[in-house]
């Protein structure tokens, strides 16, 4: 054994030890699919990470370079859990945007993971397809993650028992493309994607609330109305919405239109526009309003019965 190799094996071993000391899980990654997810002619190459390139605030709130993940072929979900002492059963998947090219797995992923976690959920990242596939229109949002976010909601609530979650308390968040994906999914449960494989697919897709983050692809390209595919059936759970009033990646007319809608369907909504904020802010503290978010979202969680209140000290 190399002594790069036992070093970096004593490490892990350590931070193991850390992580279990704490009370919490390590995180369990669990396949999607039985087999080729549908649709997946897995013809684009190596899953791969790469950092993400830096950039200005009048693109995005954080400037630094973050981790990426592109080249999915097999989707997974990364489930962690909180400390066993603040468990509430509540469980958030967890979708990271990156326009469906990539995932900003760190950003928007591992950082809200742990958010949800110190709120007592389990924070699940969706490992969904990207990048698109040839053929798929670069304005438009892809077919195939929103397949991979049904899945994932269909196989946590068959494992709701196993993995300790309440089946009726199972979310989605999604950040600029994951904010589409977490709406698609939460629209669309009376709608499959594909068709059924084995007994989880038998099971509702309909995620019981939604959070949506600077959402793109809602508007219509043309005229300001919702875009086509986006409709609001009967029985769309709560939906949470966030957008910085400046971002020019993804305008907050899409927050606007999707929340003007859910009012008129009467759909149990709440709508925040954060005055000078871009894109990309996640759920990292800053000294700017928009990181405040998460406590108005925590605050909305509660008042939906869909986490405890907090505790007194």
């Amino acid at each position: 054994m190399s002594a790069t190799f036992a070093t970096t094996a004593s490490l892990l071993l350590c931070m193991c030890v850390l992580w279990r000391a704490a009370g919490a899980d390590v995180p369990q990654v669990v396949g999607l699919w039985p087999a080729t997810a549908p649709d997946e002619p897995g013809n684009i190459g190596p899953e791969r990470v790469r950092m993400s390139p830096k950039t200005d605030r009048k693109r995005h709130e954080v400037t630094e370079p973050t981790r990426l993940i592109t080249g999915v072929t097999q989707p997974t979900i990364t489930i962690r859990r909180p400390v066993k002492e603040k468990d509430t059963g509540t469980a958030l998947l967890i979708c990271p945007g990156g326009g469906y090219w990539d995932l900003y797995w760190q950003l928007e992923g591992e950082e809200v993971a742990d958010w949800a976690n110190s709120l007592g959920m389990t924070g699940v990242i969706l490992k969904y397809r990207v990048p698109r596939r040839p053929g798929e229109a670069e304005r438009e949002p892809a077919k195939r993650p929103v397949q991979d976010a049904q899945r994932a909601i269909r196989l946590l609530r068959s494992h709701a028992a196993e993995w300790g979650l309440h089946p009726q308390r199972i979310g989605i968040v999604g950040f600029s493309a994951g904010g589409h994906l977490a709406i698609a999914t939460a629209t669309r449960f009376d709608q499959s994607s594909y068709a059924a494989l084995d007994a989880v697919d038998q099971l509702s897709s309909r995620p019981d609330f939604a959070i949506s983050v600077y959402p793109g692809y809602l508007r219509n390209l043309d005229k300001p109305e919702l875009a086509a595919g986006i409709r609001v059936p009967i029985n769309t759970p709560p939906v949470f919405l966030v957008h910085g009033g400046a971002d020019i990646v993804s305008s907050p007319e899409n927050s606007v239109l999707m929340y003007l809608a859910l009012q008129r369907a009467g759909v149990p909504s709440e709508l925040h526009i954060y005055a000078g904020a871009t894109h990309d802010f996640g759920v990292r503290p800053s000294d700017q309003p928009c990181s405040t978010w998460t406590e108005a979202c925590a605050r909305w969680l509660r008042h939906q019965g869909l986490l405890p209140p907090p505790t007194k000290p």
